[in-house]
């Protein structure tokens, strides 16, 4: 085990490309938790004096030019296996860490991607810049992408509890049925060790605490709870599921700058009819900021996206006639609130929207669920 940690670290660490960046992150925040005392099984001077790599600063305090990544890994390389794996289990963590944080940000890079799916068909097309002395043009290419959904059945979850010793979950408020497996730790504030489990669902997978699963509502169960439970879920879902992707296409070195800088991953992709696309991604909820900046035309975000953006990423959109959509929690559950629309509340209602008076106040929703997208492009033909 240990020997296959080395070499995956190895490859992490030292091949080139932006991965690095994570690696020396993570190196940074292991010399600090050494340093600070919060690594209790390698002390300081332990560490120093094994290692010969000096942390300390001459005025007592941590050094600015700490020792490289190569240097640390080929001192580490010299001593006792047993101190080996424990140093280098703290350093995967960290560096697994910083992975997972950045890919749940969204803004993790691993250069150009290859997209593959059972389907796509560019929607939309548009120029939005031509280079003046080449000709060379920037296209912004909205494009619907459908995917086969991967749903694992209840047999093949019996198998894989039973491979990775897990559990078996209901959600008492939902009745939702997981699966929960041991998974890696993440270090707090003060150098601790938070135990976590994956959570499986059927077309979701969530690392949660475990102090944190203890006190929810999930529920360890019997086998053929599970699998009653699972499977009706799973016979409700969809085998495919379509969303769109904006990816702008190119000469793109002159619009640069107009893009967003935190993330700037770039795919490329061939559509059903044979077109090859290489493109860097837009994020949706950057579109509208984007789109006003390249001077387009197009309304970019179909009522599906937006729907999609509100309920499961906070995103807010101003629509026509000074009305807002937005996210909003009652009762612990989220909703899609049309804001400062009273006025027009009972056309809003005809149409599909509902209204509720909470705390001596009408408020109007868009209900959720399968008739969301459709009731919320036909408001949004009202407002306009």
């Amino acid at each position: 085990m240990f020997f296959y940690h080395r070499i995956i670290l190895f490859w992490r660490c030292l091949k080139d490309n932006l991965e690095s960046q994570y690696a020396e992150y993570a190196l940074y925040e292991l010399f600090k938790q050494i340093f600070q005392g919060r690594f209790y099984e390698v002390p300081l001077g332990t560490f120093e004096q094994m290692t010969g790599l000096s942390l300390t600063s001459q005025e007592g305090g941590m050094k600015i030019d700490l020792p490289p990544l190569r240097q640390f890994l080929n001192r580490l390389l010299a001593l006792r296996i047993g101190m080996q794996n424990v140093i280098f289990e703290r350093f995967e963590l960290l560096l697994s860490q910083q992975i997972e944080t950045a890919i749940a940000n969204g803004i993790f890079e691993v250069g150009v991607e290859t997209l593959r799916a059972e389907r796509f068909t560019i929607d939309s097309q548009e120029s939005v810049y031509t280079h003046p002395q080449t000709g060379s043009v920037t296209n912004y290419l909205k494009i619907e992408r459908t995917q086969k959904n991967n749903i694992r059945t209840a047999d093949e979850m019996l198998e894989f509890v039973d491979k990775y010793q897990g559990q078996f979950l209901i959600n008492s408020k939902s009745g939702n049925a997981a699966v929960s497996i041991p998974t890696h730790s993440i270090f707090d504030s003060d150098g601790g060790v938070v135990p976590r489990v994956l959570l499986v669902r059927p077309q979701k997978e969530t690392r949660v605490p475990v102090n944190k699963l203890s006190s929810s509502t999930w529920q360890q169960v019997a086998a053929d709870a599970f699998v009653a439970a699972w499977s009706k879920e799973v016979d409700e879902l969809p085998r495919f599921t379509t969303d769109y992707l904006h990816l702008v296409t190119g000469i793109l070195l002159p619009i640069w700058k107009i893009l967003p800088q935190k993330n700037s991953r770039v795919f490329r992709l061939q559509t059903s009819d044979g077109q090859k696309i290489l493109g860097r991604m837009v994020q949706a909820v950057d579109i509208q900021s984007v789109a006003e900046q390249l001077g387009m035309k197009n309304k970019l975000l179909s009522p599906e996206e937006l729907v999609s953006l509100v309920l499961n990423e906070g995103y807010s959109q101003q629509l026509p006639g000074g009305v807002t959509l937005r996210r909003s929690y009652i009762a612990g559950e989220p909703r899609l609130e049309i804001v400062d629309a009273l006025p027009l509340a009972d056309q809003l209602v005809a149409v599909g929207c509902f209204t509720e008076i909470i705390q001596w106040r009408k408020r109007v929703f868009v209900p959720t669920g399968e008739r969301a997208a459709g009731v919320l492009a036909t408001v949004i033909g009202i407002l306009g």
